[in-house]
């Protein structure tokens, strides 16, 4: 009894020891490798030590195919409309163990829900993928030196690659329109660098002598379990500005009345308030503003004011100096409107 205590806590301490001493890796023993192990058998006969028996027993480790594609960040990615080379990113580890190349396809969702919540409503343009280059430009982000793929070449296994799908957005678009998009990667056979490799196929039946393929992959968005395909989603969302123009007047003076009651007989002084409100999500900048100044009245110089701001909806008719006249047009330009904000030009001019 006390040799078998003995021997069973000698076993924990070498098993313990071994769980602390191996490092562990997602994808584990590379596919095709053989792990043999011998065991031997000492005996005695009357005593005396005879020859030591021994048996080997040998296998062939078999390839596991799993894939994880993540998107790269938690939120939607803000665009504008007309926007070039939109960028939304993803992530793809290669959890096998082998190495493999990948399919890749970049797709876009009809109506529902997008990956951050918002509802489809349009489709971006000119959609392709491209896998980061780290020797060139900034790692992690897309730029020139990237390269546009249809496939990723020769993934190590725990290999992890950063791809970008890359969109251009329509103009026109609604403030807080959003795009959903998706992308998916497909295991293929490994090997041979610059040539996309034949389709994976699992092994069926019993397990063989040789190396068998498993899919091990969990599937991911519109995937089915096991299929050595895992995708994930993104979306696009529209931030602009929406601007709406009101166009007010009042009279300042006349030529009898003076600023008493004032009516707008010849020679009566009108101040105009154009106002520019922008209800939507992004700021509206260079807003150039253009007001013709009807045949009837005479423009007076010197009046012009830009930026003023609107109280309640109704124009405080202030501002700063500014804009220009070229007969019969009044025109300033207000660098910016910030989301949410009001600004004006205001002019005077006489009634002929």
């Amino acid at each position: 009894m006390t040799s078998k205590l003995t021997y069973w806590g000698a076993f924990g301490l070498a098993a313990a020891f071994t769980a602390v001493a191996s490092p562990a890796y997602a994808a584990g023993t590379t596919a095709g490798t053989s792990i043999t192990n011998t065991a031997t058998v000492n005996y005695q006969v009357g005593g005396v030590a005879q020859g030591a028996q021994t048996a080997s027993d040998t296998f062939t480790v078999d390839r596991k195919i799993n894939l994880l594609v993540e998107e790269v960040g938690t939120v939607t990615t803000n665009v504008v409309p007309g926007q070039t080379n939109a960028v939304t990113t993803f992530q793809l580890t290669n959890s096998s163990n082998d190495v493999l190349d990948f399919v890749l396809a970049a797709t876009q969702i009809t109506g529902g829900t997008a990956a951050h919540g918002g509802t489809d409503t349009f489709n971006v343009n000119n959609v392709r993928i491209y896998r980061d280059n780290p020797t060139t430009g900034t790692v992690g982000s897309w730029d020139a030196g990237d390269a546009l793929v249809t496939y990723a070449d020769e993934v190590a296994a725990d290999g992890i690659i950063r791809l970008f799908v890359v969109s251009d957005i329509p103009a026109g678009l609604a403030n807080n329109a959003v795009a959903g998009v998706q992308l998916r990667a497909t295991a293929r056979e490994g090997g041979t660098t610059g040539s996309q490799g034949a389709a994976v196929t699992q092994t069926t039946g019993a397990n063989t002598a040789g190396e068998d393929t498993v899919f091990a992959d969990t599937g991911g968005v519109n995937d089915a379990a096991r299929d050595a395909s895992h995708s994930a989603a993104d979306d696009y969302t529209v931030q602009t500005a929406t601007l709406a123009v009101t166009k007010i007047s009042r009279v300042i003076s006349d030529p009898f009345n003076n600023t008493t009651n004032p009516k707008l007989i010849p020679g009566a002084v009108v101040e105009y308030c154009i106002a520019v409100t922008n209800s939507g999500g992004a700021a509206a900048t260079s807003v150039a503003i253009t007001d013709p100044v009807p045949g009837q009245l005479t423009f007076n110089a010197g009046t012009i004011l830009l930026g003023g701001t609107v109280t309640g909806g109704t124009c405080d008719f202030n501002g700063s100096a500014g804009g220009s006249y070229t007969a019969p047009n009044v025109s300033g330009t207000i660098a910016s409107i910030a989301a949410g904000a009001s600004s004006t030009l205001v002019f005077r001019a006489t009634v002929n």
